[in-house]
């Protein structure tokens, strides 16, 4: 399954940054605007996160986003659907 560009953001907290606009924080899910769920199968509503569909996925990356500056931990089931994870797999010893 390949996910649109525009793959947005659902957190578990937020934080207003100085210019008045509402930014994620805490722990961070990607999400697709116009459903109930995150990219990993999480309801919003049942775990109360909070949508924030004008910040990018690839914003609020720790190591380059640039909305990033309060997020504690990047779900890596998100990272993996997104196809953003830096750890790639494969078999070093694969069966006959």
């Amino acid at each position: 399954m390949s996910l649109p560009r525009t793959t947005a953001v659902a957190a578990g907290d937020r934080w207003t940054d100085p210019d008045g606009v509402r930014m994620p924080a805490g722990e961070v899910h990607a999400w697709l605007p116009g459903q109930n769920q995150t990219v990993c199968g999480m309801a919003l509503s049942r775990s109360r996160l909070l949508r924030f569909p004008h910040v990018t996925w690839a914003d609020v990356q720790p190591s380059t986003g640039r909305d990033a500056d309060r997020v504690g931990w990047v779900r890596p089931r998100c990272a993996a659907a997104t196809g953003r994870d830096r750890r790639s797999w494969h078999r070093t010893d694969p069966r006959p």
